[in-house]
């Protein structure tokens, strides 16, 4: 998985890396039958992405949140091609 992100975020990978633990930590791992967060705590993560979703307030920088969401979508999507080789 590291290495895909590697690959995708040539030289600002390193400050993807909350990004790509975030990812991993709440993907679905076929071993526990639940991601790791939910394992550990035992409730489903709460991303900002949800918190967005709660009450009227929107978000001061939708920007940020969009791009957070896209590289999140594309560290889920490479850990994913990852774990199935």
């Amino acid at each position: 998985m590291l290495r895909c992100c590697i690959i995708d975020f040539q030289g600002t990978w390193e400050k993807h890396l909350p990004l790509v633990k975030f990812a991993y930590n709440n993907s679905f791992q076929s071993s526990i039958q639940m991601a790791p967060y939910e394992a550990l705590y035992g409730r489903k993560c709460r991303t900002p992405v949800c918190w967005a979703e709660v009450g009227q307030k929107l978000l001061p920088m939708p920007d940020l949140l969009k791009g957070t969401t896209d590289k999140m979508k594309l560290i889920c999507d490479r850990l994913k091609a990852a774990s199935d080789r």
